[in-house]
């Protein structure tokens, strides 16, 4: 058993003099590189530090930066909204006016339209293409060409609102981002390595590439695309709106003008058909004054037959009385001449007579003809009175063009 188990091997005083420098040579040299890595490290911990605040702070200077020129296009886009707001405001209220301007045409041309109508039931000879009818239809013609024009105008200024709402839309957006790009960088700029890490907002980090595609110059342009196009339609709408302006009061300067054109005529008509009426009845008055004389002439010239029948049948009894006369006292003597002659100038008196009372009946006849045509011509210009002094006058008298 004590064979097997044999003694450890015995070394040198040399050998472990060197094993101990060996092993002293090589701690001291792990030594040497763990200070000289220590002191790297320490280094570079410095380093990493003053690279650290020296980013941050250079990205907070550009993130400031940032702010400011967000903040610049914010304020440009606040101003633009701003106006633009302000002129669809104005662009509505001037939709509302050539609207209400439209709607007003359409009193008077009906009233236009019901006095040509009612102007049709004249009758005969007053049924003429006069001054009043074609002031009437001037004032159709210019009445519907209002209406056409202000239907287009208000197409236009709808349109305009449109174009407006729409470049008010694209500002609000851009707007909007701008606040929250704002908002963010503001935020970030305050972040510093003391956050804590429930300070940071959720999802950061989150859609980092979304619009890194966008340079810096494209991002300016954009904001001024959006500005510029809004600043166009508002001139537009300032332009458009100047132009509805003057529209609107020359429209109405138009329709009132012809208004009243049409009113003097009108009321000229009345006139003349009144003196016509006038002159009609006072002919009337003086042909029934000559009626009931020539009645009367009629009557004398009866009379006057009568009377002058009786002497007649005198003067024929006396010379067939005569006649009878015996022998050679039937003698043509002076007493048969003159009673032959009572007789014929008798007979040419009432012959005579008459001739004038049929003349004086045909006279008669031929005035009732003429009171009749009298008589009709003055109902026809009383039925011409009643439409034109009162019921268009009446249809024409509460029509006022307004200015809107």
């Amino acid at each position: 058993m004590s064979q097997l188990l044999k003694a450890p091997p015995k070394f040198l005083p040399s050998e472990w003099k060197y094993v101990n420098h060996v092993l002293f040579r090589s701690a001291e040299a792990e030594q040497e590189s763990s200070e000289r890595l220590t002191a790297e490290c320490k280094r570079l911990i410095e380093e990493t530090e003053k690279s650290v605040r020296r980013m941050q702070q250079e990205a907070k200077n550009q993130l400031e930066q940032r702010i400011k020129d967000v903040k610049f296009w914010r304020q440009e886009l606040e101003q633009k909204l701003h106006e633009m707001v302000q002129e669809i405001e104005l662009l509505l209220t001037v939709k509302n006016r050539v609207e209400r301007s439209l709607a007003s045409c359409s009193e008077p041309l009906q009233v236009t339209l019901d006095c040509l109508n009612e102007r049709q039931k004249r009758v005969a000879i007053d049924l003429v293409d006069d001054e009043v009818e074609k002031e009437l239809l001037k004032e159709k013609d210019v009445i519907e060409g209002v209406m056409t024009l202000l239907q287009r105008t208000l197409e236009q200024v709808t349109e305009q609102i449109r174009l407006s709402r729409s470049a008010k839309y694209y500002l609000e957006k851009d707007l909007r981002d701008k606040f929250q790009a704002e908002r963010i960088d503001d935020f970030c700029s305050l972040l510093s390595s003391t956050t804590e890490s429930a300070d940071y907002p959720s999802g950061v980090g989150q859609n980092t590439d979304i619009g890194l595609a966008v340079t810096p110059e494209e991002w300016e342009t954009f904001s001024d695309v959006n500005i510029t196009q809004a600043e166009k339609e508002r001139s537009s709408s300032s332009s458009l709106r100047a132009l509805v302006e003057n529209l609107l009061v020359q429209t109405a300067a138009d329709m009132r003008r012809q208004h009243e054109t049409t009113g003097s005529a009108l009321a000229l008509r009345i006139q003349e058909t009144r003196n016509a009426k006038a002159e009609l009845e006072d002919q009337l008055f003086k042909l029934l004054e000559e009626i009931a004389s020539q009645e009367q002439n009629l009557d004398a010239l009866k009379r006057a037959v009568a009377d002058k029948e009786l002497p007649l049948k005198v003067a024929q009894m006396r010379l067939q009385t005569r006649s009878q006369r015996p022998r050679v006292e039937l003698c043509n003597d002076h007493a048969h001449t003159r009673l032959l002659s009572e007789v014929q100038q008798l007979t040419d008196h009432i012959s005579r007579l008459k001739d004038g009372l049929s003349e004086s009946e045909m006279a008669i006849r031929a005035l009732t003809r003429s009171q009749l045509l009298l008589e009709e011509e003055i109902q026809i210009k009383s039925n011409s009175l009643y439409i034109d002094e009162v019921i268009c006058t009446q249809l024409r008298q509460p029509i006022t063009i307004h200015d809107f």
